[in-house]
């Protein structure tokens, strides 16, 4: 049932007017224009579609409605995926609506987890196809691949290489599916209108051995090109974009290997209006959670110590922001730098170790604290009192971890933050029952609340990227910004932890609801807007005087469009000549 039904209404009373050439049975198979059998007796004769549906005339709310039954029926997450996705194929307001209307209960649909086994089943479930496939091979004609795309008008294109799908590993064309997901929170959750919206894969192969004998695998059945003409590629693909939608164009990359992602954020970051969610995203969703912690506990950022398991682009990029908001908080930066350590699949990144570190790395290595052989010595060696998962091998943070952060803290803060859900460091339920309810815990994945030996409940947060990337994102597009800084995330992260409540904060929790994440991601495109106009970031002129309602005006929305012709008298006009 829908959770908030709208009054039945006729369809024409609540529609704009929209012109459209498309007429008969091809208005119907385009998603963009079918309304179902909500089209108006007067749209049926008109544009020749009487008689191909039966006669009911529906609302948009009937149609959620029925759509929103079956969902409930189902009880397997892919098939809720398979059959979400088929929404979208067919209506895509609708699907939208359905979306909205219960973003808490699909959003882990069609987004993570179950996007991740989406994935990894995707030449099994495949349908139709879904935005851009750019081989290696189509290396000098980019441009013209581009030109291929029905839409004219394009503001934001996520892409991936496939690389490392979530804490997956390398699933090549398969990754196509994350793209899909982001850009469908872009529009559910900021407003971001969907035909403005490309999901691009770069198929450059896969060096995964399953997929490379799978007859149902959909890229090229050869290894991954890590020779110069990946990243000339990669290059055609950038300038391509600017070329045909311009400077402004926002390019999200997503899911890239932590070799890769690192060095194209460096090379592109002040030539393109670009950024890497895995680095920049996580980082400010994380920041966000800390931020609202210091809060519940009333302990200034500046006095914890961080203790990372994985040492990648995602526990990078977390580190780097988190330094940065010491830093704003009057720490000097060399002092910032060593709060923070990093455990990786070798032990504590420290000086002198026999594995290398990266250069990325360089700046949290440190003096090794002691003798620290396991993930355990380090926590009772450092004696941390933040650690942070991000390395995607499961469950790493052992019940004597657990205990072992809540013997040494009053308030330990855990955040397990891999995705998909197995391959989460620990589940909410361990980490309060372990700690005696004494932790703030957030996670990537979702987890349902916890009920203690003692009747307490603790209703988990999400970690989600999805509080930053959508508002970061419409924010970007409306003030015309064509190099996004760091400080872009830090100003994000401070707004979403301002947006927590008191009330939320006594359940446990350290992220808005989900249910508020539309309203919570315009006040961040509000903010966003405001500083980057401030700071001389912004390029769209005149600047608005009323940021709010200039934010709030462009927020695409779910009603259906009317596609009667615009009729209108001439009243008093005489058509007979004069005698």
């Amino acid at each position: 049932m829908l959770c908030r039904l709208r009054t039945l209404r006729p369809c024409m009373s609540a529609c704009r007017w929209m012109h459209t050439k498309e007429k008969g049975k091809p208005l119907m198979l385009n998603p963009r224009t079918n309304k179902g059998m909500a089209f108006s007796l007067a749209e049926r004769q008109i544009l020749g579609i009487q008689g191909l549906m039966p006669p009911k005339v529906e609302t948009q709310d009937i149609q959620a409605m029925r759509f929103q039954r079956n969902l409930k029926k189902m009880s397997d997450p892919l098939e809720k995926y398979v059959y979400l996705m088929g929404i979208q194929e067919r209506n895509e307001r609708l699907f939208y609506r359905v979306l909205m209307e219960d973003i808490e209960e699909l959003m882990p649909i069609v987004y993570t987890p179950t996007v991740g086994l989406a994935c990894t089943q995707y030449g099994h479930i495949f349908r139709r196809p879904k935005g851009l496939f750019i081989s290696i091979h189509d290396k000098g004609h980019i441009r013209s691949i581009l030109d291929n795309w029905p839409e004219t008008n394009i503001s934001a294109v996520v892409v991936t290489d496939g690389e490392r799908i979530l804490g997956l590993g390398d699933l090549g064309v398969f990754g196509m599916g994350i793209p899909v997901g982001k850009l469908c929170l872009y529009t559910a959750c900021a407003g971001i209108r969907p035909e403005r919206c490309l999901p691009v894969v770069i198929d450059v192969g896969t060096d995964n051995e399953t997929l490379l004998r799978d007859p149902f695998y959909m890229g090229l059945y050869q290894k991954r090109d890590r020779s110069q003409a990946y990243d000339n590629l990669i290059d055609e693909f950038m300038e391509a974009v600017v070329d045909k939608w311009g400077q402004d164009t926002l390019i999200q990359f997503e899911d890239f290997g932590n070799h890769n992602a690192f060095r194209f954020l460096r090379k592109y970051r002040e030539k393109y209006c670009t950024f890497n969610d895995d680095i920049q995203g996580t980082a400010s969703s994380a920041l966000a959670g800390l931020l609202a912690a210091q809060r519940a506990i009333g302990k200034p950022i500046t006095e914890h110590k961080v203790l990372f398991l994985g040492a990648g682009e995602a526990a990078l990029g977390i580190a780097n922001l988190i330094v940065m908001s010491m830093v704003e908080k009057g720490m000097a930066h060399a002092e910032a730098q060593k709060k923070i350590y990093m455990f990786d699949k070798f032990g504590l990144l420290t000086k002198g170790r026999a594995e290398e570190t990266d250069s990325n790395q360089e700046a949290f290595v440190h003096e090794s604290p002691g003798n620290v052989q396991t993930f355990l010595d380090a926590v009772n060696v450092i004696k941390p009192t933040v650690i942070i998962g991000v390395a995607g091998a499961g469950r790493l943070f052992t019940p004597d971890v657990l205990k072992a952060m809540g013997e040494l803290n009053e308030r330990p803060i855990i955040f397990a933050l891999s995705n998909p859900t197995n391959r989460a460091e620990c589940t909410a339920e361990d980490a309060y029952k372990l700690t005696n309810g004494k932790c703030l815990f957030a996670s990537g994945s979702p987890f349902g609340p916890v009920t203690l030996d003692d009747g307490r409940i603790f209703t988990p947060g999400q970690g989600n990227n999805a509080y930053i990337f959508p508002g970061v994102a419409l924010a970007v597009i409306l003030s015309g910004v064509r190099h996004i800084s760091d400080n872009v995330f830090l100003e994000a992260a401070k707004t979403l932890a301002e947006q927590v409540t008191d009330e939320e904060l006594k359940e446990g929790r350290l992220y808005p609801h989900l249910s508020d994440i539309r309203e919570v991601s315009i006040r961040m495109a509000v903010k966003v807007v405001e500083y980057v106009y401030a700071n001389g970031m912004a390029f769209h002129y005149p600047e608005p005087a009323d940021k709010d309602s200039f934010v709030r005006s462009t927020v695409w929305n779910t009603n259906y469009d009317s596609f009667l012709p615009d009729i209108y008298d001439w009243p008093g006009v005489n058509f007979n000549p004069k005698v």
